[in-house]
């Protein structure tokens, strides 16, 4: 697994897709909430978006987005699940079979204020080559207590004697705002069948 101690891959910094986009004037949730206070309809489908303010679920964590597993899911089998809360430098290398299809699922909470624009990319090596760039929109939340959850679209594993090997992925969970939640890398291996 020497591909895993690389040096670390940058994850899409530079990229842009559109170089006119402004991010929107970030306001509170407070600041939302108090706008138009005199419009009941408004408020009642403000409090169907938004829920109710409550304590955050995490309340001794400063951060906003707080993101807690990752799953790579595919049709059949159990999902293969990354704990992302604790040390992320030992994330173990796992196994699929070549030719799958797949989905990932991320898994986090927002805690105190609406988060926009939020984005999961990720960069895909092989021997330090650069094999594929993802960048995918997961979209703007509001806090809440339970996990929210986003699911990318279903991708293939690639096959063929050639795709087989160690891949490692680099991970960046971010926003319009470039706040980086997590950054985090782990591998993934390509075999000709799964290893149970």
């Amino acid at each position: 697994m020497a591909e895993q101690n690389e040096e670390p891959v940058e994850v899409g910094e530079d990229d842009v897709d559109n170089p006119n986009y402004k991010p929107p004037a970030q306001k509170t949730l407070n600041e939302i909430q108090k706008l138009d206070e005199d419009d009941e309809s408004l408020q009642k489908y403000k409090k169907t978006l938004l829920g109710e303010v409550s304590d955050p679920p995490k309340p001794d964590d400063p951060r906003n987005v707080i993101v807690e597993k990752l799953a790579f899911c595919s049709e059949g089998r159990a999902e293969i699940e990354m704990d992302l809360t604790g040390e992320l430098s030992k994330l173990r290398t796992f196994i699929v079979k070549e030719g799958t299809q797949y989905k990932i699922k991320i898994y986090f909470y927002v805690q105190r204020e609406i988060v926009c624009g939020l984005v999961y990319k990720q960069k895909i090596t092989r021997k330090g080559i650069s094999m594929e760039t993802m960048k995918m929109m997961v979209g703007s939340y509001g806090p809440k207590k339970e996990l929210h959850c986003y699911t990318t679209a279903l991708e293939d594993v690639p096959s063929g004697m050639l795709a087989r090997g160690t891949y490692v992925i680099k991970s960046l969970f971010t926003d319009d705002d470039k706040n980086k939640y997590l950054e985090w890398q782990f591998g993934m291996e390509i075999k000709k069948d799964w290893q149970d």
